[in-house]
């Protein structure tokens, strides 16, 4: 079953969406305003999201960049503007696709459908490698040098994300966004906490790094010991 959010002001457009995608077997919630939808989004996690462009509180376009600041979840833009400069603006500022208003049931699920075959990821099944680390995220399952280790839901979600830039320095506030799903700050404290616990079952320590590497005052980096100059 598909979680869809619906961000549409108009209420009769968007009773009418809601009622139309749940009898299709859909899982709907809405939003009547922009930033209600994104606090939606962060808290319920939708599948995808259709946003109207003309929102009350927020233009659309602009909550179309606060979404893409905090979340990949695909966005398909579903608006009566129909002109070629909003649907270029919509589509450089992260929009998955565009439909304009009028427009079928029909049509609107097959671009959901799209969408989510995009969004999905390649590689979910494939171990994810770094020297002797060894992450495989369709188990959540962790080794160092063939040992299993045992990590919390955070401690795992916080090593997969680094594992998915290796070599990079991820920031703090990218790392408070992504894992812990905080827009507006804060965190940093806990980031340096669940990365203390995670080196320490890794068998290091900030000042003995082996495969966490902080970098002073940017954030942390993930590379293998024999990577490190």
């Amino acid at each position: 079953m598909t979680h869809v959010l619906v961000i549409e002001d108009d209420p009769a457009i968007r009773g009418s969406l809601v009622r139309a995608l749940t009898g299709r077997g859909h899982a709907v919630s809405s939003a009547a305003s922009g930033l209600g939808g994104l606090e939606q989004v962060l808290n319920e996690h939708p599948d995808v999201v259709l946003l109207d462009l003309g929102l009350p509180d927020v233009d659309g376009h602009t909550v179309l960049t606060m979404l893409r600041s905090v979340t990949a979840t695909p966005v398909i833009v579903v608006t009566a503007r129909d002109d070629d400069g909003s649907i270029v603006r919509a589509l450089d500022s992260g929009a998955d696709d565009y439909v304009p208003k009028p427009f079928t049931l029909d049509q609107l699920e097959a671009r959901m459908r799209a969408v989510l075959r995009r969004s999905e990821p390649a590689h979910a099944d494939e171990r994810i490698t770094v020297g002797g680390l060894v992450i495989e995220p369709s188990r959540r399952g962790v080794t160092l040098d063939d040992v299993p280790v045992d990590l919390s839901r955070r401690e795992f979600d916080l090593l997969l994300m680094l594992a998915g830039r290796v070599g990079e320095v991820v920031t703090k506030r990218e790392i408070i966004v992504e894992v812990w799903q905080q827009v507006y700050g804060g965190g940093e404290r806990t980031v340096d906490v669940h990365l203390s616990w995670l080196r320490r079952k890794l068998g290091e320590s900030a000042a003995h790094p082996r495969y966490l590497h902080s970098v002073r005052g940017v954030g942390v980096r993930l590379a293998a010991p024999e990577d490190v100059p």
